[in-house]
């Protein structure tokens, strides 16, 4: 996995730089200790882990990671434990609370490991079908083919690409734990669209290939968090 590190002091870089070289599979690519740098580094040369210090005089690293547009871990570094809760909130893979051992460090990498492999496990090619009961028999469905899921009482509607829609009687609770979260979220309580499918989104209206989905209220923050990321 490759990380880069950002910590306005030399020294925290340096307990990071002999940690990583410890971990046979982490790489640290670069130390920052000018945000802007790191910034400009992140969005030109994506990495899956931040090492994130908080307390920096020109931004706080709580502050800096609203800044990040990738799908990036981060793992906040700070001899202050009253940020952990407002690091946890912004959803950290883990708060670092300096001086830290190398078995802390180790657990946190490899907590941020386990989610990279989760999030990456769609490449699976099973996950790449759905399959579902209609018709009184078993339905293999391309997922790459679903233009969204209605959900119609006790029963989903799929609606595919150049086909007729299937009907099959499941909950749309059962079929979205049945999809991959990292291509599909639910946007309204009749509805599951795919990220790719959509269009455009004007006045919590999804346009997605000649049709129009709502956002309900109770998904409209989700929805957008996963969005902009």
């Amino acid at each position: 996995m490759k990380a880069i590190a950002l910590d306005d002091e030399l020294p925290g870089l340096q307990v990071l730089e002999t940690f990583s070289k410890q971990t046979s599979w982490l790489h640290l690519e670069k130390t920052f200790t000018q945000p802007s740098l790191a910034l400009k580094h992140l969005e030109q040369f994506p990495v899956d882990i931040l090492f994130l210090d908080i307390q920096m005089p020109s931004i706080s690293g709580l502050e800096f990671s609203t800044h990040i547009k990738q799908n990036t871990q981060v793992i906040f570094t700070t001899a202050y434990s009253q940020f952990a809760v407002d690091g946890f909130n912004l959803k950290a893979t883990d708060y670092l609370l300096k001086p830290f051992t190398y078995e802390r460090f180790e657990q946190a990498v490899l907590r941020a490991k386990e989610q990279y492999e989760l999030r990456n496990q769609s490449s699976n090619p099973a996950d790449n079908y759905l399959f579902v009961r209609a018709d009184y028999k078993l339905i293999k469905i391309p997922t790459d083919q679903i233009l969204f899921i209605e959900g119609l009482d006790d029963y989903i509607r799929i609606h595919l690409k150049d086909q007729r829609p299937v009907i099959a009687r499941m909950t749309m609770k059962n079929v979205l734990d049945k999809l991959s979260p990292a291509d599909f979220i639910r946007v309204h309580r009749s509805y599951i669209v795919p990220f790719k499918r959509v269009a455009n989104v004007r006045n919590k209206i999804i346009s997605l290939e000649g049709s129009e989905i709502p956002i309900g209220a109770s998904y409209e923050q989700e929805f957008f968090k996963r969005l902009q990321h």
